[in-house]
């Protein structure tokens, strides 16, 4: 542990704006976050547990070792970690590796569970732990962490074992709720791997979710219409679809798709118009909506 206070001791804390330029209070500690005491090489799945419990999921830390640990690694790692959660019917969003993220979700009522190396870069002690609070005029990050509840570490120690880890940092919500933090493209791309995994019923609360807080963002629209169409919504996939056009209408899979939707729902004239303006978008949708118009 020598060498691990050596480094700490070189590295400095986080320079942050203060909480009202951030929109945050100066301090939150999340209430009713169980603790699992983590035995060796366990932390990932008692962490895993933890964010689970806090949000209502019944599952125990015995029942999610098999899912997780891979006993030659000794521990767990970061996609069975990602795909645990979305068995148990959550989003996992990944956060952008920023001190400011993690502060932000904190403040929305999301635990975190965040991935550190508690030694040398060059002989990593990989470590889960799951941030419940923090208290910037103590500069003290508040962890479920090993065998200690509602630890407090201060942001230069901590930042600087979670910075070996590339910050790497997830909150786990239910389809339907958004971190605080994170930009559209890579919550479009967290939903999508969800939606792969556990299916597009599972997944359509996220897409409307996702249109909601960007009513501009056309491939938000887009998903959603897919969503729809493949829930037995035809009519909700047309106006999701329509949604998508009228948000970027150089979009041509878009068009193609709000068109072949409405050839389903006998609006031939709408259909016809809609086939026209993906076929005369080039690239790959173009001989797609040709064919579409041969046929119609």
């Amino acid at each position: 542990m020598l060498g691990l206070s050596l480094l700490a001791g070189c590295a400095s804390a986080p320079r942050l704006a203060s909480p009202e330029a951030m929109g945050i209070p100066p301090r939150v500690q999340l209430e009713g976050i169980p603790f699992h005491a983590q035995r060796d090489y366990q932390c990932g799945p008692a962490s895993l547990a933890m964010l689970l419990n806090a949000d209502g999921v019944e599952a125990t830390v015995d029942e999610l070792i098999p899912q997780v640990f891979l006993p030659h690694r000794e521990g767990s790692v970061q996609p069975e970690m990602l795909a645990t959660l979305r068995r148990h019917g959550r989003v996992p969003f990944v956060l952008e590796g920023r001190f400011e993220a993690l502060l932000e979700e904190l403040a929305a009522g999301h635990p975190v569970l965040v991935m550190q190396n508690l030694s040398l870069p060059a002989w990593p002690l990989w470590h889960y732990a799951v941030a419940i609070g923090y208290d910037l005029d103590a500069e003290a990050m508040i962890v479920h962490s090993g065998t200690q509840a509602a630890r407090r570490e201060d942001f230069r120690r901590f930042d600087a074992t979670w910075a070996r880890s590339e910050r790497w940092a997830v909150v786990a919500l239910p389809p339907g709720e958004l971190p605080a933090s994170l930009g559209v493209e890579p919550a479009l791309q967290a939903i999508a791997d969800f939606e792969q995994a556990r299916g597009t019923l599972a997944a359509l609360p996220a897409w409307e979710a996702v249109t909601r807080r960007w009513p501009q963002h056309a491939m938000g629209w887009f998903a959603l219409g897919n969503a729809r169409h493949g829930g037995g919504d035809p009519n909700g996939a047309a106006e999701a679809f329509r949604r998508a056009t009228e948000a970027d209408p150089s979009l041509a899979v878009a068009w193609l798709n709000l068109g072949l939707t409405l050839v389903a729902l006998e609006a031939p004239a709408q259909a016809r118009d809609a086939l026209e303006r993906a076929s005369a978008l080039p690239g790959p949708w173009q001989v797609h909506a040709e064919d579409a118009l041969e046929r119609l």
